[in-house]
């Protein structure tokens, strides 16, 4: 999309994986946005689509773990430029704490509930071992998260209010290795 004036519904569908009328159907659930024979407005679209998924603002975030995952997510750029805002990064070794990351103190875990009731962040990133990660998540949910992203090797559950989502590297590989296999390698 970049460079282009407008884009098709065949373009888009290219690159999604998937067919144009998919993608002219699930556009229309949020309006109309493009001319039949002339495509999509490319800075329209992208506007629109913002707006829709929430991207339009700033999220504050938390990060729980400031081990090697956690850092290298504390310090990835790529949030930032989608709106996302690290605004706390929290552990429970005393060799981390009070280090920085990206410009933001790594805390005492000790200090979550209080920090969150002051940050007010959106989501929680989840980084620490797996024996952790409910007491963790129970945390911060009690502190007022609804949103937290978990990187924790391990299944974890919240209540209805709370949403969800589990990052599982192993199985992303174990993914990876199927579609190799039968792609004949």
């Amino acid at each position: 999309m970049h460079g282009h004036q407008t884009i098709s519904s065949g373009e888009l569908a290219a690159q999604g994986g998937t067919t144009s009328a998919q993608v002219r159907k699930d556009l229309s659930f949020f309006g109309s946005f493009g001319k039949r024979g002339l495509g999509y407005s490319v800075s329209a679209l992208s506007s629109s689509l913002r707006e829709i998924l929430g991207l339009g603002r700033q999220w504050n975030v938390v990060i729980v773990g400031a081990g090697k995952i956690g850092a290298a997510l504390a310090q990835y750029e790529g949030f930032r430029d989608r709106g996302f805002k690290v605004v706390g990064v929290y552990d429970e070794d005393p060799a981390r704490v009070g280090g920085t990351l990206d410009g933001v103190v790594v805390r005492d875990q000790r200090e979550l509930e209080s920090d969150i009731m002051k940050l007010k962040p959106h989501i929680a990133l989840i980084a620490v071992p797996a024996e952790a990660a409910q007491t963790l998540v129970d945390r911060v949910v009690k502190a007022g998260v609804r949103a937290i992203l978990n990187f924790a090797p391990t299944p974890l559950t919240v209540p209805e209010k709370v949403t969800l989502r589990s990052v599982n590297m192993a199985l992303e590989l174990e993914i990876l290795s199927y579609a190799l296999v039968n792609a004949g390698e």
